[in-house]
């Protein structure tokens, strides 16, 4: 994959719409799960509702969001042709309908529906990673980016079907017959989800990312850190995710060292990265560096409780009180920095690239508005912090409740900034973007036009 911006082959791409309409269906999640957690510091949601917040973030907010980028720039950085747009396009569509469905009837109890709904989401999420595996099988060679990518593709198909299976086993017994036990699965599962499938895509993208956005290179001692994270990431989710559903506890000690040690070695590359950074500042960066400590601090305090019980239940996303930490702090400042550059660059692709040369037109990070992105980068920031602390120094729920309130108020002031991103310098409609070719507005394409953008 090349680290650099120029060159673009407008064809090698999906339709602006597609990975847009995924990372807006992703953000509208993203506010449900934070209002859901509202709901549960309040004792206020009935039903499900903890497996029911989870999924909206991991399922609904992370994992569309990366199915999105992934099928966005798969193609773009490595100078290729997605395999199918269609499919691009209904990926999305079984997974949303799937996660509604799934969402609802554990919240209403009615679990008989996990099965239908839950099959929708596989399907989609299997879509996903045929589509991209298609697209991926035509590389004669693979890079760090695309071998971390094909890794994660693998951790998609096999998290789904345990997700699968464990919706169909609220009513049928399943896992007795396997001589597994249902808290088991549930530890193999999420640990794929977080680790596997998220975990190992951010480590992909930032290596891409972190490099092309700070102008530098991997060098000297970053190389020996590389090869630790490559090799230590996979197999440690491997050994930590076969050791939980064998209850076997060495295994998942060696697994867990290995995922912590490779969160510390990248760690240490995103830093030097930064410091060595050779362009402007932008909110993409400010929210990386978040990652840092972050990711640090997660790993540092989540070694010594894998190290002396990697299977217990209070241990399953690292240390007791690092929830927060991990999944806002270390994963979701990488998907909100992101965000911040790969919206507005798919638009500014679509409406400004042709035009250089022609008339002046703006830069990528001219597109959204700098003061909403400090606004929302203290909201969110503040939030984090706020609701790390609440975990760590058992804080009332009340100020749990106030720090998802910022967290949620920061969401709605990065989602209102990317959404006048579009309204303002989109050559389609937000309605066209998720709607596609079902927008009521959409005027039909006479014989001989190009066919219309899904």
């Amino acid at each position: 994959m090349a680290a650099i911006l120029g060159d673009i082959e407008a064809d090698q791409q999906p339709p602006m719409t597609v990975p847009l309409r995924h990372f807006v269906v992703a953000l509208g999640f993203l506010l449900a799960g934070v209002l859901f957690g509202l709901g549960i510091a309040l004792d206020s949601v009935t039903g499900f509702a903890t497996l029911a917040h989870v999924h909206l973030l991991l399922a609904g907010w992370i994992c569309i969001t990366i199915m999105g980028a992934m099928t966005q720039f798969v193609p773009v950085w490595s100078g290729t042709t997605l395999h199918s747009r269609r499919l691009a396009s209904l990926q999305l569509t079984l997974v949303v309908v799937g996660l509604l469905g799934f969402v609802t009837g554990l919240l209403l109890n009615s679990l008989v529906w996990l099965i239908p709904f839950g099959g929708l989401m596989l399907a989609g999420f299997w879509t996903f990673v045929y589509n991209i595996g298609r697209t991926m099988a035509t590389f004669d060679s693979y890079d760090v980016t695309e071998r971390h990518f094909l890794l994660s593709l693998g951790f998609f198909l096999v998290l789904t079907l345990l997700g699968f299976l464990l919706a169909t086993g609220f009513t049928s017994p399943i896992f007795p017959e396997l001589s597994l036990s249902r808290t088991a699965v549930v530890a193999m599962h999420a640990t794929v989800a977080i680790f596997g499938a998220v975990l190992t895509t951010v480590y992909g993208a930032l290596y891409q990312l972190g490099t092309m956005f700070t102008q530098t290179e991997l060098h000297g001692f970053d190389e020996y850190l590389r090869r630790v994270e490559e090799i230590g990431h996979p197999v440690g989710v491997v050994l930590l995710a076969v050791g939980r559903l064998l209850d076997a506890v060495l295994l998942a000690q060696v697994g867990g060292v290995l995922v912590v040690g490779a969160a510390l070695a990248f760690s240490v590359i995103l830093a030097r990265k930064l410091y060595e950074m050779q362009v402007e500042w932008t909110p993409m960066h400010t929210r990386y560096t978040v990652v840092v400590p972050s990711l640090t601090a997660w790993a540092l305090l989540t070694l010594p409780a894998w190290i002396q019980n990697p299977t217990a239940p209070a241990n399953l996303f690292g240390a007791p009180g690092t929830v927060h930490l991990f999944v806002l702090g270390a994963v979701g400042f990488v998907v909100f920095g992101t965000l911040y550059h790969i919206i507005p660059f798919i638009i500014w692709v679509h409406r400004y690239s042709d035009l250089l040369g022609y008339e002046p037109v703006p830069m990528i990070d001219d597109l959204y508005d700098g003061r909403l992105a400090a606004a929302d980068g203290t909201l969110l920031g503040s939030g984090t912090l706020l609701l790390v602390a609440t975990d760590w120094f058992r804080f009332s729920p009340t100020m749990q409740a106030i720090g998802g309130a910022l967290v949620g108020l920061g969401i709605l002031v990065f989602g209102a900034n990317m959404l006048l991103v579009i309204h303002a310098h989109s050559p389609h409609p937000l309605s066209r973007i998720l709607l596609g070719s079902l927008d009521p507005r959409t005027e039909p394409t006479a014989p001989g036009d190009p066919p219309v953008n899904e």
